[in-house]
């Protein structure tokens, strides 16, 4: 049975996590299409920022990150409520 969020994110266990996010039905994050012949390697640079802004605006640091063609690691640091900058 799945857990809450609340449940599973613990700053007193560790402020570390590692994130993963995996494509899905064969699909491709960047790279050449064999089928079409079309390269989409521009979107491996947009989600490395992507990823960078998102950890600004939110509660985390990215710590270290890898961008694979089909899915994406993120080490990501937590900050409790309270050293949160605004």
């Amino acid at each position: 049975m799945p857990k809450p969020r609340k449940a599973q994110v613990s700053l007193e266990a560790t402020a570390y996590y590692h994130c993963v996010s995996r494509c899905v039905h064969r699909a491709f994050l960047y790279g050449e299409d064999h089928q079409t012949g079309r390269s989409f390697e521009h979107r491996r640079g947009w989600i490395e920022d992507r990823l960078l802004a998102l950890g600004q605006v939110f509660a985390i640091e990215v710590s270290g990150y890898a961008v694979m063609q089909n899915l994406t690691h993120a080490v990501c640091e937590l900050e409790s409520a309270g050293s949160a900058e605004l």
